[in-house]
């Protein structure tokens, strides 16, 4: 069923992305089976849509009758009363970033002028920190801003408060992930935060107006911060933290994940120090993020990301002959096959290689040590980015 003028292509999606029992890995099934066309799902036979898989009679049954489980015309009502924009997954404002993650949101709603570019690093952390956690989230904020990074946060209490109000202190660019929608202040407590980033930077909602934050909402937003940002910075958390969840989809994602250290008594450092002996990378400044990332350096490396056209960017022969180039021969013939990219288990070298294990293992250590590969935290190895 529709309405009688036919839908936009984002009317058509902000629809679908408002039904309910529909996620994000749905949609995109439905997507697939319909070539792309959101009008073409919601004006779709029962049993066209039934041949899609998971879509059962009832959930079918929604989407023939979407008007009555969504109002668009009240959902744009409150997009120009909020001063707000729902950017399609189909749209160049859409972050980039986001679009390269499993299960991107056919759209979100946005509050805010700026639209975030490939440069984002996430800063996560307990709700319940401490002074040197607060310190240091807001010092690593504004060391970002000032090379030109904008800082992805989820507007939570603690270490997240801190991150955006560190960038807001400084005239910065960040962006704040919401678990629920955009028109909801949560905490309320950060009302004026909230304020001060929809003047300068974006507040961002996968969620339509009225979505209350719950157990649900929340992993939703971490999934959000991780896929926008090109890396995640974890400053506290404890090892049942949210930011654990944040720090998982990013090592999902295959984007470079940090870690800062603090006490060895600190409960709320305990989940940090999980996540660095299980392959994230030790954060004490930004220099060592700078030094990862490889921005600002004689070797820009790339992120892995999408460029402006689209195309997944690759390495060249010349990044490859220069990512060879100081290595003696053990650690070449170690090296070369994770240069493309893959992430292979030590046992998979050692079978690709023709080396035996110990010298596998040593050669492993020395290009860690050297810091051209790293060990994810599912034990596998990968050239760092």
């Amino acid at each position: 069923m529709s309405l009688s003028a036919p839908l936009t292509n984002t009317q058509a999606l902000l629809a679908l992305n408002g039904l309910p029992r529909l996620g994000p890995v749905t949609l995109r099934r439905l997507l697939d089976e319909f070539n792309n066309d959101p009008n073409a799902i919601l004006n779709a036979s029962t049993s066209a849509l039934r041949r899609v898989e998971r879509i059962g009679e009832d959930t079918a049954d929604i989407i023939r009758n979407w008007e009555k489980h969504f109002n668009l015309a009240r959902e744009e009502e409150r997009l120009a009363k909020a001063g707000a924009s729902f950017v399609a997954v189909t749209d160049s404002d859409y972050p980039k970033p986001l679009k390269k993650i499993y299960d991107p949101p056919l759209g979100l709603y946005m509050i805010g002028p700026l639209r975030p570019a490939i440069k984002t690093v996430a800063i996560v952390g307990s709700r319940r920190t401490t002074l040197y956690g607060r310190s240091i989230a807001k010092r690593l904020a504004q060391d970002l801003v000032r090379i030109g990074f904008c800082v992805v946060s989820g507007l939570a209490r603690g270490i997240d408060t801190d991150a955006h109000q560190g960038v807001v202190d400084v005239g910065g660019d960040t962006a704040a992930v919401l678990g629920c929608g955009v028109d909801i202040v949560y905490p309320p407590e950060n009302i004026e935060l909230y304020k001060a980033i929809a003047e300068r930077g974006v507040l961002i909602s996968e969620l339509p107006f009225g979505t209350r934050a719950s157990k649900t909402t929340f992993p939703m937003r971490n999934r959000l911060i991780a896929g926008m940002a090109a890396a995640t910075i974890v400053v506290e958390s404890d090892t049942s933290g949210g930011s654990m969840i944040t720090a998982r989809f990013t090592m999902e994602q295959n984007r470079p994940l940090f870690a800062v250290p603090g006490r060895i008594d600190q409960p709320s450092s305990a989940g940090c120090h999980q996540l660095i002996r299980d392959g994230a990378i030790l954060l004490t400044s930004i220099d060592d993020l700078i030094s990862e990332l490889a921005y600002g350096g004689t070797q820009q490396q790339e992120l892995m990301l999408e460029d402006d056209s689209g195309v997944s960017m690759t390495m060249s022969d010349e990044q490859r002959d220069n990512q060879l180039k100081d290595l003696n021969e053990d650690e070449r013939t170690v090296f070369t096959p994770l240069v493309d990219g893959d992430a292979l288990t030590r046992d998979a070298l050692i079978a690709r290689t023709g080396l035996p294990a110990h010298a596998v293992s040593a050669t492993l250590l020395m290009l860690e040590l050297k810091r051209r590969v790293g060990k994810r935290a599912d034990g596998a190895y990968e050239r760092r980015m």
